[in-house]
């Protein structure tokens, strides 16, 4: 049997923290977020490892990267905002990229085997990487439905103190299966509670509930989805230059029409990310900690 593969999104542009965020280094030899996840990812059994990644920064991530681990190559693909379905073009000024839905539809001429999706600026902990491999690899329902993996983490596990961040808000039936998944932008810590502040009347949110940090288990023929659903995104879009084509969207989208069944998988593990610069300080310490603890080996493979 094929192994899954890792598909990393590392396309993003970092606006909020100020650079090419997912290259800094927060390990105690060098070490990048993505570094640990690749390590976590072939612990479990993955056997390929792709980098959605903006052309002009190959050469960055091939010498920070690319270089750094050995037994396994670093593969890319490109994320261009030109990668649209027959028929459409790039409206004029639109400078914002398409969102992580339209990045792992450009991974289609590569990936052919079930994979897993995850941030490059995150860190999730070896625990997510081990539930969605099993997952990948013993899930065998042959019902004409996609079979999918969620990592659900705990909301107050996912927060940064420097300001709000987007989240995937859940819901999931008595066992355990994905019922409703709402994107929201802002959420954050406002007085020592969890409150969404997009929206007119701010919600609050008990610590535990369970969100998606991006972190998906998605089966081959998923990649068949994105192209058609992206051009009917692209017909129905609010805003032509700002509208993004979200992965949890398509999540959503494939539950409430019955085409996919989404297992979440509780992650006990806590969010370590450079959403902002000053988080950076903050990752570095946990890593430190974490490699001090014998979580991870002195010098990642």
């Amino acid at each position: 049997m094929t192994k899954p593969t890792l598909v990393i999104m590392a396309a993003g542009l970092g606006s909020r923290y100020g650079g090419l965020k997912q290259a800094e280094p927060v390990g105690p030899h060098g070490e990048l977020l993505i570094d640990y996840s690749i390590h976590d990812a072939l612990e479990a059994g993955f056997g390929r490892v792709l980098c959605i990644i903006k052309r002009e920064n190959l050469e960055t991530f091939e010498e920070r990267i690319g270089i750094r681990h050995r037994g396994v190559k670093i593969e890319y693909v490109f994320q261009e905002m030109e990668n649209l379905p027959a028929g459409f073009r790039v409206p004029e000024g639109r400078q914002k990229p398409w969102g992580t839905a339209h990045a792992v539809m450009c991974c289609e001429e590569a990936l052919h085997e079930p994979f897993m999706v995850i941030n490059a600026d995150d860190y999730y902990g070896p625990e997510p990487f081990g539930e969605i491999y099993r997952f990948l690899t013993e899930s065998g329902e042959e019902d004409g439905r996609f079979h999918l993996a969620m990592a659900g983490y705990r909301l107050a596990n996912t927060l940064t103190e420097q300001g709000t961040v987007a989240r995937g808000v859940c819901t999931a039936d008595e066992s355990g299966m994905l019922t409703s998944i709402d994107e929201r932008l802002k959420i954050g810590w406002v007085d020592g509670k969890i409150v969404d502040v997009s929206r007119e009347e701010p919600k609050e949110y008990s610590p535990d509930t369970i969100v998606s940090m991006n972190c998906w288990g998605c089966p081959a023929g998923m990649m068949e989805v994105f192209r058609p659903h992206f051009a009917e995104f692209l017909r129905t879009m609010e805003d032509p230059l700002k509208s993004e084509y979200l992965l949890p969207e398509v999540v959503g989208w494939l539950l409430k029409t019955g085409k996919a069944t989404v297992r979440v998988l509780p992650v006990h593990s806590r969010w370590h990310g450079v959403t902002y610069r000053e988080d950076h300080p903050k990752v570095v310490e946990a890593m430190r900690r974490l490699s001090e603890s014998g979580v991870y080996p002195e010098v990642l493979r």
